[in-house]
């Protein structure tokens, strides 16, 4: 409602009516002025309505609404919202002449107050629409001390207010019984649809219940309030007021409608935009209605299958990527389940978000230069300091690609591309997607965060994936249909997103769904699945150009559930949303970039290909980003003639020796194919005469951790286990203890030793060609 401002200057109102009034008439209306204007300024006009707060759909329709302070069912409605046929019904019933006269019809006065006066009884009425919003806004007596009160209000609302304004107010305030008031209050729970949607039969209703508010209930008095009705269109008839056709069906048309609890659609994002924005009537959201029912049976029916295995909850959240509006937002699946927690809000619950932040992890990494999609990296067991990543299955598949690695949701590789990037690099990258936990906590993340070790929201991941979507750019959510100013961010670069979004597009995965191959209907989306430790979380999440979709299942309680994972648990109910919203999406697919370009690489490493690489493929690359360094996965050796002995520069003989190129395998690769007994072509031994003493390729401690403190039970006389991982070339390696020789091993040869007191040790390993690595850890005894 406009504040309250005269349309016209004093001075302006006064010579308009001066205009037409001679003589003395001109001093006394100029009293009367004067004397309204004092008893404004003593008694001012206070319109304070508290209306009903209304939640609505992009098309306008409301799908919540909730009590106003003063505990009544009182929607604000908007000028849009007057339909025509009620605004004409309404008028010819209540004041024909409201746009002519100044708020009080002195020719109806008269007449009612000579029958009140001479008949000793009412037989007619005054009220104009103006006089009756005053006193819906001061009620008061029926007394004509009380009347002249009213007419002053009339003064003032017509003064402040426009005619429009103020036939908008007496729509807002018109009673209906009980906590009822207001026409579109009346519309949407007598008729569940909003007033410009209301024919003639039905807006006629509405204007006769009003008159009767307490006698013509709806539900209740049907019959009583068509026969009223129809007496009203009877009249229009006579008045020839709407078209003869129109008047006929609305004498035909049965009232059945009764009263209907308020819309209830969306009720956890209801109550989210209800506190958040608490000061406003109405509420005009984003949220697709269609595609909201859509996700809401749909969720519903699939959890139905789902709670024969003990998983009784789901969130969804759908975003339209070119516009950032939410529109779909299921907190959970069944808001009216009490029993396993419904009314929780999923899509806001902190939860541990599993594999689901790889792709970014990856993307950032393509931005940093370190890899590209067919970069190869080891897929075996390592140690970081006592931190030993397992793959999901617990296996191990040695080289494999990025691709690969993602495609499969590798773990032990994700732990070791975050390990180069950096933790506090892809803590900062999480912290500017708005990722809640990563401002309070990012400093105390380690490496495990990577495989869910951190807290995430729904809300988050969702508009994470959304920004692969955009070519990388990120922005906040579009919660109302006013939120113009989009605030946008280059995250990514659209090289890195749609590298991602080609990786995340492929079919040959293990997080596909069972028999999703044979599915006619398989959606044209890129996803990832996502499982928590504990299993106590399943998520997939799913973009295309049009819409980004997430899906969590599993159990508010935080119980963990055997058969929950995100492949079989939440990627069949996305697959299942994608192909009911925007099926045989007409938006097509992700272009690529400028930014990008395309080059032949070794299969071997993934880097550009060497002189020796025979295996090469396409890869896709950023160009002056990604890495030019050339392919070394062979390395020239010189061995003698029987190849029993290779040599250095230092012992290298004039003669009776080859270059062979054998496989430069990492260390950790090759205690991986020992420990399998796989075989691989290994370099010859050194020549033993030769005395250099070699610092690079030392052998690399991997157990026991550096720095780490062990405590031990003394009387269990517990052990501690000791290896490395050495060079392609070593055959033998020599352990010391506090510089004390202990004993000489295979290279890859697990070695155990029992801790004869507490306190530091130094533990010192040497291959045979003279190279030496020493760690420092504590013992404790309990």
């Amino acid at each position: 409602m406009p504040t309250q401002k005269p349309k016209y200057k004093p001075s302006q109102r006064l010579l308009r009516y001066s205009k037409s009034l001679p003589g003395y008439t001109l001093y006394f209306v100029l009293v009367l002025c004067l004397t309204f204007i004092l008893l404004n300024s003593l008694y001012p006009l206070k319109v304070n309505i508290s209306y009903s707060p209304v939640i609505t759909a992009s098309d306008g329709s409301v799908i919540n609404a909730f009590l106003s302070r003063d505990d009544k069912w009182r929607m604000q409605l908007e000028p849009d919202e007057i339909s025509p046929v009620l605004k004409q019904a309404l008028l010819l019933k209540e004041d024909k002449y409201f746009y002519y006269h100044p708020g009080i019809n002195p020719f109806a006065i008269s007449r009612a107050f000579a029958n009140n006066i001479l008949q000793n009884k009412k037989t007619s009425g005054a009220s104009t629409i103006t006089m009756q919003v005053a006193r819906l806004l001061y009620p008061q007596q029926r007394t004509y001390a009380n009347k002249l009160y009213e007419m002053f209000r009339v003064l003032q609302l017509e003064w402040y207010y426009s005619k429009d304004e103020i036939l908008q107010l007496y729509l807002n305030l018109v009673p209906f019984g009980g906590n009822i008031e207001g026409v579109k209050a009346a519309s949407v729970l007598y008729f569940q649809q909003s007033p410009r949607q209301l024919n003639l039969a039905q807006a006629v209703t509405l204007t006769v219940i009003p008159n009767k508010p307490s006698s013509l209930r709806i539900g209740e008095q049907n019959e009583r309030i068509v026969a009223f009705r129809n007496k009203w269109l009877h009249y229009y008839q006579e008045q020839e007021a709407f078209p003869a056709s129109e008047i006929e069906d609305a004498l035909l048309e049965p009232l059945e409608a009764r009263r209907q609890e308020a819309p209830k659609v969306a009720p956890h994002f209801a109550y989210r935009m209800y506190r958040r924005y608490k000061n406003q009537p109405i509420i005009k959201t984003n949220l697709n209605r269609q595609v909201q029912e859509k996700v809401e049976q749909l969720a519903y029916n699939y959890m139905q299958r789902l709670r024969y295995q003990n998983i009784h909850n789901a969130a969804v959240l759908v975003i339209n990527n070119q516009t950032r509006a939410v529109e779909a937002y299921l907190g959970s699946a069944d808001f009216n389940d009490v029993a396993h927690h419904g009314q929780v809000d999923g899509i806001r619950a902190v939860r541990s978000p599993g594999s689901t932040l790889k792709p970014f992890l990856y993307a950032t990494a393509f931005d940093k230069g370190l890899l590209t999609p067919k970069s190869v990296i080891t897929d075996v067991p390592v140690d970081y300091a006592g931190y030993r990543p397992q793959n999901y299955f617990g296996n191990y598949n040695g080289n494999v690609t990025i691709e690969q690695a993602l495609a499969t949701s590798l773990n032990v590789p994700a732990v070791k591309v975050l390990d180069q990037l950096g933790v506090h690099t892809f803590v900062q990258k999480l912290k500017q997607a708005e990722f809640s936990q990563m401002k309070h906590m990012g400093n105390q993340l380690g490496l495990s965060l990577i495989l869910g070790g951190c807290d995430v929201k729904l809300e988050e991941l969702t508009l994470l994936y959304s920004a692969f979507a955009n070519q990388g750019r990120y922005s906040p959510i579009r919660w109302l249909q006013q939120d113009t100013t989009q605030e946008e961010m280059q995250l990514l670069s659209p090289a890195s997103a749609y590298m991602m979004s080609q990786i995340l597009t492929q079919l040959t995965r293990p997080d596909l769904p069972h028999n999703a191959h044979n599915s006619p209907n398989l959606p044209k989306i890129a996803w990832k699945t996502g499982t928590s430790y504990g299993r106590k979380d399943a998520w997939s999440i799913g973009y295309n150009k049009k819409y980004t979709v997430g899906v969590w299942v599993g159990n508010f309680s935080g119980e963990g559930v055997p058969e929950l994972n995100g492949t079989d648990s939440a990627t069949p109910l996305l697959f299942d949303i994608f192909n009911s919203i925007d099926y045989n999406s007409s938006d097509g697919w992700f272009q690529q970039p400028k930014g990008i370009g395309l080059r032949a690489v070794c299969a071997e490493s993934g880097n550009p290909a060497n002189s020796f690489c025979k295996n090469q493929v396409l890869d896709t690359f950023i160009p002056g980003i990604s890495s030019t360094q050339k392919c070394s996965h062979l390395k020239s050796i010189a061995v003698s003639e029987d190849h029993r002995y290779s040599y250095c520069t230092s012992c290298l003989p004039a003669s009776g020796f080859v270059q062979q190129l054998y496989p430069n395998h990492a260390p950790e690769l090759i205690t991986f194919y020992d420990s399998e007994k796989i075989p691989y072509q290994q370099i010859p031994a050194h020549n033993p005469t030769c005395s250099r003493i070699f610092k690079e390729h030392a052998p690399v401690i991997t157990s026991p951790a550096a720095g780490m403190e062990y405590l031990l039970e003394q009387e269990e006389r517990q052990q501690l286990m000791l290896h490395c991982n050495a060079h392609n070339e070593v055959k033998q390696i020599y352990w010391y203890i506090n510089d004390k020789f202990l004993r000489a091993t295979a290279s890859n040869e697990k070695v155990f030793f029992e801790p004869q007191r507490a306190g530091r040790y130094k533990i010192s390993c040497t291959d045979d060609q003279g190279r030496n690595t020493d760690t420092y850890i504590s013992v404790k005894f309990l």
